[in-house]
């Protein structure tokens, strides 16, 4: 059941604009005219995608579901046309989480961009995993354990997450040992795989980590707070290694005191396997990750 495409384009613009009357401008139309498009859709599903009030327009529960796998759906359809537009055939677009995206993608995919010069390449960054059934996204590679059926997983690599800080930080703070650390003040990304009380398990059982002052929601945010001596990071080797070779960040014990974990997967549908534009960017990646392995 596919709603006629005019019907789609009213219900998003409606939702975007929260205005019946801006969606009207933005499409050439009356606003009866938009109006009868979001009934005849409503009609369809059989609910209400929209509540108006004196506030003005608001979603249903029911509108937000569905305004978020229509709005990537249109989204994929104007990318389409656009490359077409444009001459562009050979397109690659790939999802990444945003600390993987930031700290060891985009460093790198330059060096992809000029291999393949015939791919036009398209980037996103968020927390949220790809839809791949809106058709949008070729690649994904995200963060997390690896529990997504139906779907090609593949390790990119193993990381080891060690304490992190900046020089001028240990020059300030010397640390000599696990048990130092609960004198300082630490860092601690919130989703991470890998939490302090997990290392002082592994390395200090008999101590807690009490003073965790910093708390952020992205690696790259605890690892630039580690580099502005805020703190210790706890950290992967990965992520964090253009500040390690830049001297902004080093491992705060020499034995590199840390815990191995495979956190960030490369993720794909099984029926974009043979696309060549993914199997060239899947034989880079697979390439910079044994280089990474090696560094």
């Amino acid at each position: 059941m596919i709603p006629p495409l005019t019907s789609l384009l009213a219900f998003e613009a409606i939702a975007r604009r929260k205005s019946f009357a801006l969606a009207a401008t933005e499409l050439h139309l009356t606003p009866s005219a938009v109006s009868h498009q979001v009934a005849r859709l409503e009609k369809l599903i059989g609910l209400r995608l929209f509540e108006r009030s004196t506030r003005g327009v608001e979603l249903t529960p029911a509108g937000q579901t569905y305004l978020s796998r229509v709005a990537g759906a249109l989204g994929a359809i104007n990318s389409a046309t656009e490359d077409l537009r444009h001459g562009v055939q050979d397109s690659l677009y790939i999802h990444s989480s945003p600390s993987f995206a930031s700290l060891w993608l985009m460093p790198r995919i330059a060096n992809f961009a000029r291999r393949h010069p015939e791919i036009s390449l398209g980037l996103s960054a968020s927390p949220e995993h790809s839809d791949f059934e809106i058709g949008q996204v070729d690649v994904d590679i995200r963060y997390g354990l690896p529990n997504w059926p139906d779907l090609e997983v593949e390790p990119v690599f193993s990381e080891r997450v060690v304490p992190l800080a900046s020089p001028d930080f240990l020059s300030r703070h010397p640390v000599q040992s696990p048990e130092d650390l609960v004198q300082v003040p630490l860092i601690q990304s919130r989703i991470s795989l890998v939490q302090w009380p997990e290392w002082f398990a592994d390395y200090a059982p008999d101590l807690h980590a009490e003073r965790i002052p910093l708390r952020f929601d992205r690696s790259m945010m605890s690892i630039d707070a580690a580099v502005q001596g805020l703190g210790i990071a706890l950290e992967s080797t990965k992520l964090a290694a253009e500040h390690l070779k830049a001297g902004r960040l080093c491992r705060v014990f020499d034995e590199e005191l840390g815990l191995d974990i495979v956190q960030h997967h490369v993720v794909y549908p099984a029926r974009h396997a043979a696309r060549p534009e993914v199997v060239s960017f899947l034989e880079w990646l697979r390439e910079e990750s044994r280089l990474t392995g090696a560094e």
